[in-house]
């Protein structure tokens, strides 16, 4: 990417919290126009490298993998829907590659989040009206992958998850296959507790097996995201 004033922050201002000089001054500095400078400031903010606010001005961020998968990642899917698979097929893969690391990982805290997830997932499915447990799934993923030092990673992973909402995946499910996969993820969380983290990695393969069926037989099904952006997947 072309960009001045990506380039003096790499240069002049890399630390986060460092503040960079209004958008005159850096016009003077670089010798670039401030409606140019803008343009680039915009940029800069949609990837979360700067913030901007009317006391402090412009200050940098600390740096992620996150904001520009997340823009790639729903412009992508803002124009064909049916890519959702292969953000699911890279979720599946990097799932079942890092499982065995990230939970020897985990520590106790850990695993009360984990079966706290799985008693609230079960209370929705079973209370009245019956509710989908989608914030729990996203949680409970996400917290297994939680302490992994591989950034890239687990910024790929979160991405998954705005990929699945930006389809509309958490607003439909069956309830047969709900509680199916919740059993699985109850299965893992035990398996997790108990230190068996082979046996929690069978118990995930099995589930994404699971989640690859669903997504097959799913292509004869009309689901809200179905219908909305002509796709038919699973829930993973």
């Amino acid at each position: 990417m072309d960009s001045d004033l990506l380039d003096y922050i790499a240069q002049v201002a890399r630390d986060p919290g460092t503040r960079v000089p209004p958008i005159s001054q850096l016009s003077e500095t670089l010798g670039i126009s401030p409606s140019k400078l803008r343009e680039q400031l915009e940029v800069a903010r949609a990837l979360e490298i700067v913030e901007v606010r009317p006391k402090t001005g412009i200050r940098t961020l600390a740096l992620s993998y996150l904001p520009p998968l997340r823009l790639g990642v729903l412009a992508v899917l803002a124009r064909d829907p049916s890519r959702f698979e292969e953000i699911r097929a890279l979720r599946t893969t990097l799932e079942a590659a890092y499982w065995i690391e990230a939970v020897r990982l985990l520590e106790p805290s850990d695993f009360d989040r984990l079966e706290h997830l799985v008693v609230r997932a079960w209370e929705k499915l079973r209370g009245t009206p019956i509710q989908i447990p989608h914030t729990e799934h996203k949680a409970l993923h996400l917290t297994v992958f939680s302490r992994l030092p591989n950034l890239l990673v687990r910024a790929l992973l979160e991405a998954y998850w705005e990929a699945y909402e930006a389809v509309g995946l958490s607003l439909y499910a069956d309830y047969a296959y709900l509680r199916e996969v919740w059993t699985y993820h109850e299965t893992m969380v035990r398996a997790i507790r108990a230190g068996d983290a082979e046996a929690g990695l069978q118990a995930l393969v099995r589930h994404t097996g699971l989640l690859r069926a669903r997504s097959d037989s799913g292509r004869e099904a009309t689901s809200p995201a179905a219908a909305s952006g002509n796709w038919k997947g699973d829930l993973g």
